[in-house]
């Protein structure tokens, strides 16, 4: 079996992410944007998400496999403590283990970082996306009813959530990814 890596992502990544995210926006109605993003805007969000947050990427036998990031729940001070997250694979590698492995490391450097739930929307319907979330730990919270128009039609979006720590009384502001080091996922 080829050896995976994981690791966090780099701007220089942008191609490859782009290569499994286009065909997502542009033929399906899992990711909301209508326009697949320019690999130079792709460079531009890994880059401003690693300020705060992980992006990690997995490679399988020197192939970029899939990645998956955290982004901010809502703005609101008093949601510091939770964040939104996603998954996507290449179509040649979905239902082999990356997305676990990807979502399992990166709700580990989150659990680092302080924060304490993870929450993911899934449009539906979508049967492999509920299994990978929920092989992780995530429960379904709730459904936002055709709440998104694509590709001629209404699209509901489920969402699942994660505790990623046990909560605390008083809990101390996350960290942001940068401050954790550049070997922030060795000992993971």
């Amino acid at each position: 079996m080829p050896q995976d890596r994981i690791r966090l992502a780099t701007p220089a990544d942008a191609p490859a992410v782009h290569a499994i995210y286009a065909p997502v926006v542009r033929d399906t109605a899992i990711s909301f944007e209508t326009e697949p993003p320019a690999a130079v805007e792709i460079a531009r969000r890994i880059e401003s998400t690693l300020a705060t947050f992980p992006w990690l990427v997995l490679e399988r036998g020197g192939a970029f496999a899939g990645y998956a990031y955290a982004s901010r729940h809502r703005e609101r001070r008093a949601y510091q403590w939770s964040v939104d997250v996603s998954c996507y694979v290449d179509e040649r590698f979905r239902a082999s283990g990356v997305g676990g492995a990807l979502y399992r490391m990166l709700l580990a450097v989150l659990r680092r970082q302080g924060f304490f739930n993870a929450y993911a929307g899934i449009t539906l319907p979508n049967e492999a996306s509920v299994r990978l979330h929920e092989s992780v730990g995530f429960r379904a919270v709730g459904v936002y009813a055709n709440v998104g128009y694509k590709l001629g039609a209404w699209h509901p979006v489920g969402w699942w959530g994660c505790e990623i720590a046990p909560l605390q009384r008083e809990p101390r502001e996350p960290v942001p990814l940068g401050q954790l080091g550049p070997g922030v996922l060795d000992d993971l």
